[in-house]
């Protein structure tokens, strides 16, 4: 994982973006004119509330292809042993129908000190995982292992994932995954702290409005005073 910060540092960034939401982060990324960094709405939370996940990105490349199931992917359990903490897997590729990974390798990646997995396929031991506080973002669930069927070949590279508004969003190592009930989305490594600064503003507002509100303002007067948010 290519991070150019100093690990606290890094993991109080996290931490605070553990406290905003990802519409204000696609709000400032709009600001940025970097509107195209959401990614597919197929992103789901397995189990359902497995909570927010927040992490620097450390891409995981894949591919199907046929192997004997002895084999076992060891390159698999090498990406996964690349992991550092504060970050989270982003596992990519071509692939369909099957999991990309389930419990005993999230176990491991979570020894690692990763802090989530952002799925461009399946997983399976939902129930499980919930169980770990490890959040997992991925497109489907199903029973089907990888093993013979697909195979990681490369780790640490930039890769690209399904987006929201455009074909693919590019992810790249050190770059910042932010998942959550509206969605995912990944921030460029540049930006992370301008976007997260700007986010929290707005968050703060977003407080202000919903006090005012309950207050009684209306909500033509709460537009007229803070315009839109």
């Amino acid at each position: 994982m290519t991070i150019h910060l100093e690990p606290t540092v890094a993991e109080q960034i996290r931490q605070r973006y553990l406290q905003v939401d990802t519409s204000n982060v696609a709000d400032v990324l709009d600001e940025l004119d970097l509107p195209d960094q959401g990614l597919a709405p197929a992103f789901a939370p397995y189990p359902s509330g497995a909570g927010k996940l927040a992490g620097w990105a450390h891409p995981i490349l894949g591919e199907m292809r046929e192997y004997p199931l002895g084999d076992r992917d060891p390159d698999k359990m090498k990406a996964c042993a690349e992991l550092t903490p504060g970050s989270v897997s982003v596992w990519a590729g071509p692939g369909e129908g099957v999991c990309f990974f389930g419990e005993l390798i999230a176990i491991g990646m979570k020894e690692r000190g990763s802090v989530g997995a952002l799925v461009d396929g399946g997983v399976r031991d939902v129930a499980w995982i919930g169980q770990l506080g490890y959040p997992v973002y991925a497109r489907y669930r199903t029973p089907v292992q990888s093993i013979g069927r697909w195979k990681v070949v490369d780790s640490g590279v930039p890769v690209t994932m399904p987006g929201a508004t455009t074909a693919t969003v590019e992810v790249r190592p050190g770059d910042f995954i932010l998942a959550d009930e509206d969605g995912a989305i990944a921030i460029p490594a540049a930006a992370v702290e301008h976007v997260l600064k700007r986010a929290e503003e707005l968050g703060g507002v977003e407080v202000e409005i919903r006090r005012e509100l309950g207050a009684g303002l209306t909500l033509a007067n709460a537009l007229a005073k803070f315009g839109h948010v």
